[in-house]
């Protein structure tokens, strides 16, 4: 950024600049990287496309086991897509993720078109994807490979295709829809359940089946499951992959599918592990996701914001892994159509911006500002941003002339 003017993406919490984000993914990681599926769809496991933004990182716990992958043209069908997070635990937690990341989006798109299944709200969806799931378990099983007898992965999974989406969801990562109400304010609508032994049928499932529910002392509003007769291995969800020494006590890896028709209101949806949601709210990530000056960075905006309240509210623990896929459903930029109705939560302001706007920080351990107020927009403000902008960028167009360098301008724009 120029020494003008610094514009900043905020949401109540912590700052950042989006441009330096950016920057610093360009330099260190996650390239764009697109293969061939099934019926000729376009899969990637990271980056970004005109509707798609995903990113993932690694927590403090060791190496990342979570997974993501979004797939275009799924099924061979034009503009189908298929979105997807996997959250591995166990000692090959990572290798088991990652080996459902790649194989459960070909199943699905084999058993679909095996049954000639369309995308809506056909009921044969649920049925395909059901045996989907159960086959690529019993894939898992067999893969000689891995050891999933003690280790697993959650999956939740959305297919898109115009106003139809498929929500498939198996352990406790989540899936969330932003849509906007009757007075056009952003909201969210939570379109899985978290699969956990603490909700009642689940448990009476494991139960019913030898399997045990309880919480660790040192976790005493965390149920867990655990074998007849060994204290091991205190699953934390109901449903996975995997974890085959559970699967004869109640562990399921059968997922719950539903269906929505999607409305004109509808904005995003976000498919993430429990990285995110073990600290930001449904409500939270809507609105850090529909700040984004850039789409394709909303997915990295999202999972800084993650790691920064992990430090924040569980400063004693390992961050976790944090993987993230945000599926837009409109092409056009979500910031200057949201900022009238997240005016309390999200702002644009310059540099220095009158200290009256910001009340109750605090210093993190690592010296930084966390603003613990809500954030008002002053519109006559924003004015003065946008001219301020305009000039800038004109100021610096002809100072890049003169100099004939682009040291100042190091980042591409991602499409």
């Amino acid at each position: 950024m120029g020494a003008c003017c610094s514009t900043e993406v905020k949401y109540k919490g912590r700052r950042h600049e989006e441009d330096d984000l950016e920057g610093k993914e360009e330099e260190s990681q996650q390239e764009e990287v697109t293969t061939t599926g099934h019926a000729g769809a376009i899969v990637r496991f990271q980056g970004s496309s005109s509707y798609t933004s995903m990113y993932t990182r690694k927590g403090k716990k060791g190496i990342n086991q979570d997974a993501m992958t979004v797939w275009e043209n799924f099924m061979g069908e034009k503009n189908v897509f298929f979105c997807a997070v996997f959250d591995g635990h166990g000692p090959s937690g990572h290798q088991v993720a990652r080996h459902v990341c790649h194989t459960l989006p070909y199943q699905i798109s084999t058993v679909c078109k095996e049954n000639d299944v369309a995308v809506g709200a056909d009921k044969d969806w649920e049925a395909s994807i059901i045996r989907a799931f159960e086959e690529s378990d019993e894939d898992l099983m067999l893969e000689e490979s891995l050891d999933s007898y003690c280790s697993g992965t959650t999956a939740v999974t959305v297919i898109k295709q115009d106003e139809h989406l498929i929500i498939s969801n198996l352990g406790d990562s989540r899936a969330i829809l932003c849509t906007r109400d009757n007075e056009n304010q952003l909201i969210p609508i939570q379109l899985t359940v978290d699969l956990k032994p603490s909700i009642p049928s689940e448990a009476e499932r494991i139960l019913k089946c030898g399997g045990r529910v309880f919480a660790m002392d040192e976790e005493s509003n965390v149920p867990r499951v655990w074998m007849p007769d060994h204290d091991c291995p205190g699953l934390a969800m109901a449903r996975a992959f995997g974890d085959f020494c559970l699967k004869d006590h109640g562990v399921i890896a059968i997922p719950q599918v539903s269906y929505r028709k999607l409305t004109s209101k509808d904005e995003f949806v976000v498919l993430a592990t429990d990285g995110v949601w073990d600290v930001l709210t449904n409500n939270e990530v809507i609105r850090i996701v529909a700040s984004a000056k850039k789409q394709s960075m909303a997915a990295k905006i999202l999972v800084y914001y993650a790691v920064q309240a992990w430090r924040t509210k569980y400063p004693g623990s390992k961050v976790d892994d944090c993987a993230v896929v945000c599926l837009f459903l409109k092409k056009r930029p979500l910031l200057t159509r949201s900022l009238s109705d997240m005016s309390k939560n999200v702002a644009s302001q310059l540099d220095g911006a009158d200290s009256n706007l910001i009340s109750k920080d605090r210093k993190t351990e690592e010296g930084e500002t966390v603003i613990n107020c809500d954030i008002t927009v002053d519109p006559m403000a924003l004015d003065e941003l946008n001219r301020v902008r305009a000039f800038t960028k004109s100021s610096r167009l002809g100072s890049l002339n003169r100099r004939k360098t682009s040291k100042d301008f190091g980042g591409t724009e991602a499409n």
